[in-house]
């Protein structure tokens, strides 16, 4: 009588089981980042609806709202593979989870290596995003609304220096240019006094066409760009840490869809041999 294949799962003996707890903690934690991406597409179609249709396709590599619904549809796909493949322990919808989310992890990883070993190129790269944000800084109230909190939270103005604002239409400086607000800046760019108690929102009017000096007293004078790698390099420790609490609940993710995967397959593979050993008990 041949006896039971070496290393093969006995039918009496050996078992194996999906840990209900994996699958559970899975579903838990894809139906997390499910709902943030739901509200991170509804937020974004919210805010593309109430623009204004004519300017809606001229500045979408800049538009928040679009960048917003690109990595909510993007989560929400990713999720969802995950919360159905755990509840219903179907190994393709988890492969497919794991292996993307891999794949992004390692894109995130491979991005943050060049951008530090190709820190000029990714600085150019920086530089051609903003003065295409300046250029449609009107279009677009979100935009307009993200570039002045940056300006007023780091303390700039521009990219490189204040006056790469005369890139937009509204604040250039060409005499044929009949805006109000020709050769000024953002109100954002100006130094907050503590001790007036009335704002002038003008306070930019008119300080592109004055020298550094002349600005400096009454306008942040240096570019964000700078202000930004200074905060940078002033801010390592936070930033590596913020970096790695992205990473941990890509790592978990991972870590558990590959432990469900290879229960179910365990779990296959047994039933399977059970079915051998039934119909034929002398293999």
């Amino acid at each position: 009588m041949a006896g039971r294949r070496r290393g093969a799962p006995g039918p009496d003996k050996d078992f194996t089981f999906v840990s209900s707890v994996v699958k559970y903690l899975l579903f838990i934690f894809n139906l997390i980042f499910w709902i943030i991406s739901l509200v991170m597409v509804v937020i974004g179609v919210y805010a593309r609806m109430v623009k204004h249709a004519e300017t809606a396709l001229a500045y979408l590599a800049v538009d928040p709202a679009m960048m917003l619904m690109i990595i909510g549809v993007l989560m929400f796909v990713l999720t969802f593979c995950g919360c159905v493949g755990s509840l219903r322990e179907n190994i393709c919808l988890l492969q497919t989870f794991c292996i993307c989310l891999t794949v992004i992890f390692l894109l995130q990883l491979v991005a943050g290596v060049l951008g530090f070993i190709f820190s000029d190129k990714a600085r150019h790269k920086v530089t051609e995003v903003i003065n295409n944000a300046i250029v449609h800084y009107r279009d677009d109230i979100d935009l307009q609304n993200l570039i002045d909190f940056g300006q007023k939270e780091f303390g700039c103005c521009g990219g490189v220096a204040y006056t790469d604002w005369s890139q937009n239409m509204y604040f250039n400086c060409s005499k044929d240019n009949l805006s109000r607000e020709r050769c000024s800046v953002p109100f954002s760019c100006c130094i907050e006094s503590k001790t007036k108690e009335v704002v002038n929102t003008m306070c930019g009017h008119g300080m592109q066409e004055l020298d550094y000096a002349e600005a400096k007293a009454h306008i942040h004078t240096n570019g964000c760009i700078d202000t930004l790698v200074n905060w940078i390099h002033s801010n390592l420790f936070m930033l590596g840490g913020i970096a790695l609490g992205l990473a941990i609940p890509q790592l978990v993710g991972i870590l558990l869809s590959q432990i469900l995967i290879n229960q179910i397959k365990d779990q296959i593979e047994l039933q399977n041999y059970n079915a051998r050993h039934r119909s034929d008990p002398w293999s």
